[in-house]
C-alpha cells in the first residue's frame, strides 16, 4: 500500500489457541509484546531480528505486537482473540510518536 515499517496484515482476528506466525520478509525487523496491550496472565513472547516467530494465543483478548527497532516509526500490530477482555487497555494506551499514534488508531478502533 506504499507504506513502510508495516506488519502485513496489522489487523488479525484469532482465537485462543491458535498460533499466529510473524515471518521475517525483511531484514532487521521482529515482533515482539507491546506490554500495555496484552491481555493479563498470557505469556510474552520476542523474536529475534530477521527471524521468524510465533505467538501462541492461551487466552483471549487484545495482544499488542510491536518491532522493537522500526516502534517509533509505527510498526505496531494488534492480535484481537476472542473476546477483547482487555479493550480497556486500548483507550489507556498513550502512543510514543505521532507515527504510532497515526498506525495505531484506525487498528484500535476495529476491535469490537
Amino acid at each position: 500500500k506504499g507504506e513502510f515499517m508495516v506488519f502485513e496484515p496489522s489487523y488479525i482476528e484469532a482465537a485462543p489457541g491458535d498460533a499466529v506466525k510473524f515471518v521475517a520478509v525483511d531484514q532487521f525487523h521482529n515482533a515482539e509484546t507491546l506490554p500495555e496491550i496484552w491481555p493479563e496472565g498470557a505469556e510474552t513472547f520476542k523474536g529475534e531480528l530477521s527471524q521468524d516467530v510465533t505467538l501462541k494465543i492461551e487466552k483471549p483478548g487484545v495482544y499488542g505486537v510491536k518491532c522493537l527497532p522500526h516502534y517509533s516509526l509505527g510498526m505496531v500490530a494488534l492480535v484481537v482473540a476472542g473476546d477483547p477482555v482487555n479493550a480497556d487497555q486500548l483507550k489507556a494506551y498513550e502512543p510514543p510518536t505521532p507515527q504510532v499514534k497515526k498506525r495505531f488508531e484506525p487498528l484500535a478502533e476495529q476491535v469490537q
